[in-house]
């Protein structure tokens, strides 16, 4: 491992540690959405990742608008429909829903789509926000702002997790090319890993698959090195 990749996967892990175990484990799902959920965020964003950790505690599969800082692809929507410039951005197309607020965010995909408990590390606002700021300071320049890029004609599809360090990284590189992405999430206890399994042969995230070149892989330094061959212009 040459010291690049070391340095990053260390942090990648300590932001990790700032939040352990929060959307590494299923809670119970009661219902599936039927048509996929979509979020408007950026990865470094803290409150952003307080949404992403419901969804990956729910093992909820949103397609993912990427809004880094500078981009241009998807934040303008965010404006004309919701009215200001604010991150994370939740639409559910299956009851006409949209909101900006995490804590609501939260609490809204765990009425809808839960037992209606929203897990402590979520519930606990003062305490969800600050470790959540605490871990994007390990990864202050990673996921925030805007690479150009090509735009792929269709989705790409990222298996991930929100607490491995490794599939942060698969994200963030997601989110600088502005590449928008159907995210599988499939954290520990989740109904949906023997699916995923089948598909992949292991299990083993970040598992990115791209309809667009046939590519499919599995480790992290790999996956950023290819979205950027492919798709930064």
């Amino acid at each position: 491992m040459n010291l690049r990749r070391f340095l990053d996967v260390t942090t990648a892990t300590a932001a990790s540690a700032a939040r352990p175990n929060f959307g590494n484990v299923h809670y119970e799902r009661v219902k599936t959405p039927a048509r996929p959920l979509e979020l408007y965020e950026f990865e470094v964003c803290p409150y952003c990742r307080i949404a992403r950790e419901a969804l990956s505690a729910l093992s909820l599969d949103p397609i993912v608008y990427p809004c880094p800082k500078g981009g241009t692809r998807f934040r303008e929507k965010v404006k004309a429909e919701g009215g200001r410039y604010q991150f994370p951005y939740l639409v559910d197309p299956n009851t006409g829903v949209a909101m900006y607020e995490s804590a609501e965010i939260a609490q809204y995909l765990f009425r809808e789509y839960g037992t209606g408990q929203v897990p402590w590390f979520l519930r606990q606002r003062a305490f969800a926000v600050s470790t959540s700021m605490l871990a994007s300071g390990f990864r202050p320049g990673r996921g925030r702002h805007v690479v150009p890029s090509r735009n792929p004609a269709e989705l790409l599809e990222l298996y991930s997790y929100e607490g491995s360090p490794f599939c942060r990284i698969a994200r963030e590189a997601l989110c600088e090319l502005e590449l928008p992405h159907h995210l599988h999430n499939v954290p520990r206890k989740s109904p949906d890993r023997s699916g995923f399994v089948s598909l992949s042969g292991k299990m083993q995230v970040p598992y990115l698959i791209d309809p667009n070149t046939g590519a499919r892989m599995f480790e992290s330094g790999e996956i950023r090195q290819y979205l950027y061959d492919t798709y930064a212009v």
